[in-house]
């Protein structure tokens, strides 16, 4: 990355895709990715060269289901082979949607989606203790029949039974050198989406697809270090991370130091289903990356946040 230039990563959250369970068919996906991208373009007419991530949990539930319903007339689809897709169908749509955005405004700026493979360990202890969540709730009856498939299933918080998965640790982006290269061309570059594709090494130091999910922000965070970005942006549903949240208390932070969110992070004041993992994702950046910075806010205030006036900025410190 040259210096005059400003380049950022930004993991855009489910909400940017799917905005609640009401709003889940494909048309209503499209008019959220069309009215994020609108957030994104304002960033790129500010001279910003960006790398975008993406979820991919919905889609992948999707798949799912369809593999279940459709399983007496077509075979069943592997996981990884499922990332892939989505993968694919995702990064289609935001890249339509970003080209059309640029067509309105009469920005000149090519886009590329990358089908990205993510490395881990095949001896990461999330293999034997699988907790990842995937797919949708049923009967405990329905859930067990999955467990002939090789799949562990438990009772999730009393919302039904369901599948659950190894969630390794990001060990390595397979696709690197090719996203470095074509941002380094002038490509706004859409990879790593759902986390990337689990791939281990076999005994022979072949790739090999495995079963399970990555976070999709440590993926993203191991992204932003790797490529040195000057800005890691997460998308997510609120314009601000606050401490106390929804509570009389509830205080919105401006900014933080690393030092200071990982202290409130250890006194529990984000939610391991909600914000904790995207102050995990930070502050692995910020300690691989001291030189970066990290912003936290909703797609619709991503401007005013880079202006100051809204998000949370977090800097080595």
């Amino acid at each position: 990355m040259t210096e005059e230039r400003k380049t950022a990563v930004i993991a855009i959250g489910g909400n940017s895709l799917i905005l609640d369970k009401h709003h889940e068919d494909v048309q209503s996906q499209w008019a959220a990715v069309q009215e994020t991208v609108k957030h994104i373009a304002d960033m790129i007419e500010r001279g910003w060269d960006l790398i975008i991530t993406h979820g991919n949990g919905p889609q992948v539930g999707f798949i799912l289901r369809r593999n279940e319903l459709a399983a007496h007339e077509v075979h069943t689809t592997p996981l990884d082979i499922i990332g892939a897709d989505t993968q694919g169908s995702i990064g289609y749509m935001i890249d339509q949607a970003l080209l059309n955005e640029f067509r309105r405004r009469g920005i000149q700026k090519p886009v590329a989606v990358i089908v990205t493979q993510v490395l881990v360990d095949r001896d990461d202890p999330g293999f034997q203790d699988p907790t990842k969540g995937i797919g949708g709730f049923t009967s405990e009856e329905k859930a067990r029949e999955f467990e002939d498939d090789g799949w562990r299933v438990i009772e999730d918080a009393g919302r039904g039974w369901r599948r659950v998965i190894a969630s390794p640790i990001p060990l390595g982006i397979v696709e690197l050198d090719a996203i470095r290269a074509l941002v380094e061309d002038g490509f706004i570059v859409i990879a790593v989406g759902g986390g990337g594709i689990p791939v281990i090494e076999d005994e022979d130091g072949n790739l090999v697809g495995t079963r399970a999910v990555i976070d999709k922000d440590r993926a993203t965070s191991l992204l932003a270090q790797e490529l040195k970005v000057d800005l890691f942006l997460i998308s997510t549903a609120v314009p601000q991370v606050a401490i106390n949240f929804n509570k009389p208390d509830q205080q919105w932070l401006k900014e933080m130091t690393a030092a200071e969110a990982r202290a409130y992070y250890e006194q529990g004041h984000f939610a391991p289903g909600s914000m904790g993992p995207k102050i995990e994702a930070v502050l692995s950046f910020l300690e691989g990356h001291p030189d970066g910075k990290a912003l936290i806010t909703d797609p619709a205030n991503i401007a005013r946040a880079l202006d100051g006036e809204t998000g949370t900025w977090i800097e080595a410190g």
